[in-house]
């Protein structure tokens, strides 16, 4: 181990009257009282009868100040420790924001500083470094590392929130180190949460009359059945397999559909609707038929966003609201 040193400014005051050695041997010279006023878990530690000067023979101290070692690293405890102290004494604590993508050190940074400050009782600290540790980019690029987390420190916002988002990946991942942290309970229960939300969707596919209840009549959506501008229908092939409006449709309509559907099973989420148009419109073009392929990505998104509101919709209506929601077993209790 080697020799302690001395932590950078403002935890280097020649008037501190506690110092805080972190796991890697950085001594922290700070004031009680600000970090009482912090953090009721300090102003416990610090309200504890103090030994006298000559008392202190038996207990560790430095420089005539007493020495607390702590587990966390100079680099959690820095950040921790700027955010107690007055903003006027030090510059602001950096809490990321934690690239779940970028080099893993920053990523576990966050999580050491999320437990450390849940331990310390800086609610403060712990808000800031929840919002930056659960962003919308971590959520949605790795949502399975964001729910193994929020499980392990009983977030039930994130837990939730982490659960639905892994609604666009398969629930068979690489490995990942926080994967320790999931247990058996919890996995099944994101299981049976993802086979929940596919079969919610599954009830859009079985009955059709969405797609008419919104458009109301087939003149307000002619692209579907291959009709033009002039009244006349394109050559594209046509099926009469789901029955739209009582007319026969476009092929490569249904195609989308039914592949868009088979995609849902595994990731029932908008944004495998999303990623299932653009396919489609790709594929259209690729057919370069004069009356679909002028028009066909303007249609299709406009029809993507309907459908993608469908999927949310049956999603929160038949599972998120549910008194059986397959999350209700993981308790939030310690």
């Amino acid at each position: 181990m080697p020799a302690p040193v001395n932590a950078s400014s403002p935890f280097d005051h020649a008037k501190a009257d506690a110092i805080l050695r972190s796991s890697d041997n950085v001594d922290f010279r700070v004031f009680k009282l600000i970090l009482s006023l912090s953090s009721p878990f300090f102003e416990t530690l610090f309200d504890l009868p103090q030994p006298s000067e000559e008392k202190y023979r038996d207990t560790e101290t430095k420089d005539g100040l007493p020495l607390i070692c702590v587990p966390e690293d100079s680099i959690t405890l820095d950040a921790l420790l700027r955010f107690c102290y007055p903003c006027e004494l030090r510059e602001k604590p950096s809490f990321g924001p934690f690239d779940i993508q970028g080099p893993k050190i920053e990523f576990e940074k966050g999580v050491k500083m999320l437990e450390a400050a849940k331990k310390y009782s800086l609610d403060g600290a712990e808000d800031a470094i929840r919002k930056a540790l659960f962003s919308t980019k971590n959520m949605e690029a790795n949502p399975l590392r964001c729910f193994a987390i929020a499980r392990q420190a009983r977030m039930q916002d994130e837990t939730i929130l982490s659960a639905r988002n892994s609604l666009r990946t398969s629930l068979v991942p690489n490995w990942f180190k926080e994967i320790e942290m999931i247990t058996s309970p919890d996995i099944l229960a994101l299981w049976s949460y993802h086979q929940k939300c596919g079969k919610a969707v599954r009830q859009l596919q079985l009955d059709f009359s969405w797609i008419e209840r919104h458009y109301q009549n087939r003149t307000a959506v002619p692209w579907i059945f291959g009709k033009t501008s002039l009244g006349r229908y394109c050559h594209c092939p046509k099926s009469d397999t789901i029955k739209l409006f009582q007319r026969k449709h476009l092929v490569w309509w249904e195609e989308f559909i039914e592949g868009t559907f088979q995609t849902l099973r595994e990731e029932p989420c908008a944004q495998t609707v999303y990623d299932s148009v653009e396919m489609a419109i790709e594929g259209v073009r690729r057919r370069n038929c004069r009356s679909c392929t002028p028009n066909v990505a303007t249609v299709m998104h406009q029809f993507a966003d309907l459908f993608a509101k469908k999927v949310e919709e049956v999603i929160s209506e038949s599972v998120d609201r549910s008194s059986s929601l397959p999350l209700d077993p993981l308790a939030y209790n310690s």
